[in-house]
């Protein structure tokens, strides 16, 4: 695995003015956003995290072959620390050390400061790789799959923000009006845009995709289905070979 845990220390030879990847500013680089992220789980997005666990949990314990997982874009280890909690020996990656800086003070496990398009592990390291809410961000989407497919040996699991959501024209128009900073550069997806991707990504290779779709309203008869609506979606590719 990871041969050395990151510690605070590492973290804070990193320049406080970095705010800059892939040639645009990222909100994660922002200390006023990362230092209160836990927050928004605890308050507004608690039953909506609860039912999102639900789904990506599911996924990964039905392929038993899975004991492993690399988190990467896991932030402050939100999600990170719940693998755990599933009896998955979990790892995360991310490339904001702010984010990092706060997930040192709450997991246990083994972090890495790196991005998700060249990630520094040897071929089959883990079991399966994770990307919670964080795939939305990636310029080369094809690359850190074909990346992800390589160091994880058995699986890919994606929590997504659902492009198939009034949500998703709620958060354009904040956006336009400057009241929402936090999806000005993600892209979003739908189940069948992403699966789209994957088919490009791995071309090739013998694979399986299962998905589900939650965030859906309260009143609502169900709150997980397999229809392309919602506010979340759950998509695990089971690697075949």
């Amino acid at each position: 695995m990871i041969p050395e845990n990151i510690n605070e220390s590492k973290f804070d030879l990193l320049s406080n003015d970095l705010s800059v990847w892939q040639g645009r500013e990222e909100w994660f680089f922002n200390r006023e956003h990362t230092d209160t992220y836990e927050q928004w789980y605890e308050g507004r997005y608690k039953r909506a995290e609860i039912w999102q666990k639900k789904i990506l949990g599911r996924f990964i314990q039905k392929d038993t072959r899975v004991k492993t997982l690399l988190e990467f874009g896991c932030g402050t280890t939100r999600f990170t620390r719940w693998w755990h909690e599933i009896g998955i020996e979990a790892s995360g990656g991310d490339i904001s050390p702010f984010m990092l800086g706060q997930g040192v003070h709450l997991f246990k496990g083994d972090l890495v400061l790196a991005d998700s398009h060249y990630m520094p592990f040897k071929d089959n390291t883990f079991d399966s790789l994770a990307f919670v809410t964080t795939f939305e961000y990636y310029k080369d989407p094809v690359q850190v799959i074909r990346e992800a497919a390589r160091v994880g040996k058995h699986g890919i699991v994606f929590g997504m923000m659902n492009k198939n959501s009034p949500k998703f024209y709620r958060r354009r128009i904040q956006e336009v009006f400057g009241a929402n900073p936090f999806y000005l550069t993600a892209n979003f997806y739908s189940p069948k845009s992403l699966i789209k991707v994957i088919e490009k990504a791995l071309e090739g290779r013998s694979y399986e995709i299962e998905w589900q779709t939650t965030g859906l309203p309260k009143w609502f008869p169900v709150q997980e289905w397999s229809q392309p609506y919602g506010d979340f979606f759950g998509l695990y590719v089971k690697l075949m070979d």
